[in-house]
Order: C-alpha cells, then structure tokens, then sequence
C-alpha cells in the first residue's frame, strides 16, 4: 500500500450565477440561480513513503482543490483518498498533526511577536514533547541560518527570512507529509537555494514526504525527481521530469554563429530568429525535421563558423502543455 492514495476522486462546486440590474439582484434573493464547475475529474495517483512531487497546472486546473482534499479541507463528491492510514476529511483532527501547510502567501507566524514566540505556540498547539522540540529548533534554525533573526518580531523580517521562520513553524511537530505552495515566491536568487538546499536535506535526512504546488519551474528541478500535471480537472501527466522531455518535448533548436552576414533562404517546417553577431536560431519540431538533414544543408551551403543544438527547457514545455502546442513525441 502506497502511503498516499488518490483513486477517481472528483469534486464539483455549486456556483452563483448573478443576474445583472435590480430586478435581477432581487431575483437572487427569492430564486437563486446556480452553476455546476468540474473542479477535479476522477484523478488517481499513488505516491510513496518519501516521495518529493511537484503537483503543478495551470491557474483554474484543480491543484488547490486536489490539495485542499489531501489535507483534509474539503471533502471529495466521490473517489476515495488515504494518507498513511488516514481519510483526510474524514479523520482531520487526528490527521492534521502529521502533516505541515507552507503557504507562500499566507503566514502561520504571528506579525507583532518575536518569531520564537510563534514556535512556543504551535509547541503548544501540536502537542509537541519537550525533547523533540528542542531537538528540531536547534536543527532547523542553524539549517536554515536562522538565529540572528529568531528573537526579532515577524514584522521586521524581510520576505526570505519570513519565509524560513513559516518552513520551520510547519516543521516543529515532525509531520510526516508537508505541502509547499510557492514555497519561495518573493524570495531573492541565494535565498530561494537555502530553501531548497533544506528542502533536499530534511527529505534525505527524515524521508519526509513532500508535494509542491509552484509557478517557479527552478523549485520543481531542484527537488523533485517526479512531475503530476493536471489540467481542466484532469490528470495529463505522471512521470519524471526526464520523461517529460520525451514524451513531450518535439521542439529543438541550433543556435548557429556563421563567419559572416548570411541571409538564409526558407527551410521548410523550420523558424529562423535572428540573434546578434551574425548569429541565427533555427527552430523546428524534431517530428517534421530531421536534424542532420538540417546542419548537413547549413554546413554544406553557408559558412558556418559554430553549431549548438539544445533541447527546450522544462518550463518551456510545460507552457505548451498548458497552451495545448504539443503533441505526444
């Protein structure tokens, strides 16, 4: 049994649909009218003990639902979840102490008390044993380089700081299962790889079980070795972060420097981009162009001085999921 299992789960939410002019608002009040939105559309997927897994889609994808029904907030219409031995909606009282929520955007610390004042709350709050307390703040503050600010007041952090201070409040009770939203939204370059550089080493160290949810392509490289991407409520991808290029990353390009002003003629099926100092790109799928053909003609026709060819990024091809430009490779 995986620890966590999500099998045709589905969630719809009933919507307002308001009528325009007043005799529409008074309409609402006697007669409203309602909407049905697919949110999530039977999704499954198992992950195990330790996994670290970028869940990512679109705005509007159903993410945040599928999220919200993992941690317990909301309760699927049908389909069944289980998190190491739990039912997450059903089970939330008992639950919510083995997991830990790291909103970007939202904040679990207290704005006008020292930081270290909103660690001895959430003590509190989870329960936390003496010894595992002090274990885990001395850890965690020297991991993550916390203990010049750690007596300051929220208020006076700066947006990275604040953001370690919330990693550690999520983590002080042990949770065997964290969910990163935005983990490092607003957070500067050497900021962001503290982040991850402790993201990494607590999973190692503990094989905590971890689920991101982020925009920044960067957090999802640099710790997860698996990508599940839903879109419109369903699931469109479940794989690594190399099968991805695979099966979805047709686009290449030649980055070509020639020894002197060229002016190319057409090639079929292929989009040429002028760059600086007599250099071009040439971009074409690698399903309509074969790629030797393509540097045997440049070579053979124009003074070419320097060749390089590169794949697409990572968020390069998840844009065009989400734009639906890509086929199956």
């Amino acid at each position: 049994m995986s620890f966590i299992e999500v099998k045709d789960v589905s969630k719809t939410f009933k919507i307002s649909k308001r009528r325009s002019g007043v005799p529409g608002m008074l309409a609402n009040l006697f007669v409203p009218k309602y909407e049905k939105k697919e949110a999530v559309k039977n999704i499954s997927f198992n992950i195990e003990k330790g996994e670290m897994v970028g869940f990512i889609g679109p705005n509007g994808a159903g993410k945040s639902t599928t999220i919200k029904m993992l941690s317990g907030i909301l309760y699927p219409d049908s389909g069944e979840i289980n998190v190491g031995g739990y039912i997450p909606y059903k089970q939330r009282k008992n639950y919510v102490g083995r997991i830990g929520v790291v909103f970007g955007q939202k904040s679990q610390l207290q704005w006008d008390l020292p930081v270290i004042d909103s660690f001895e709350l959430l003590k509190a709050i989870y329960s936390v044993p003496d010894d595992v307390y002090k274990k885990n703040l001395s850890r965690f503050t020297e991991m993550l380089d916390m203990s010049g600010f750690i007596d300051q007041p929220v208020r006076q952090l700066s947006l990275g700081q604040k953001m370690r201070a919330d990693i550690v409040a999520a983590l002080i009770h042990s949770p065997e299962i964290v969910f990163f939203d935005e983990p490092t939204i607003g957070v500067d370059v050497v900021g962001k790889e503290t982040i991850r550089s402790f993201i990494r080493e607590l999973n190692e160290q503990d094989n905590v079980t971890m689920i991101f949810t982020t925009h920044d392509m960067q957090d999802i490289e640099k710790t997860c070795k698996r990508l599940i991407i839903i879109d419109e409520g369903a699931k469109v991808y479940d794989g690594t972060l190399s099968g991805i290029r695979e099966k979805y990353g047709t686009s290449r390009q030649l980055d070509v420097e020639f020894g002197c002003k060229e002016n190319i003629a057409p090639i079929d099926n292929v989009e040429i981009v002028e760059l600086e100092n007599n250099k071009k790109r040439f971009v074409f799928e690698s399903r309509d162009v074969h790629i030797n053909e393509l540097m045997n003609h440049l070579l053979s026709n124009y003074n070419v001085r320097d060749i390089n060819i590169s794949e697409p990024e990572i968020e390069s091809i998840i844009r065009r999921i989400y734009n639906k430009e890509v086929v199956e490779a």
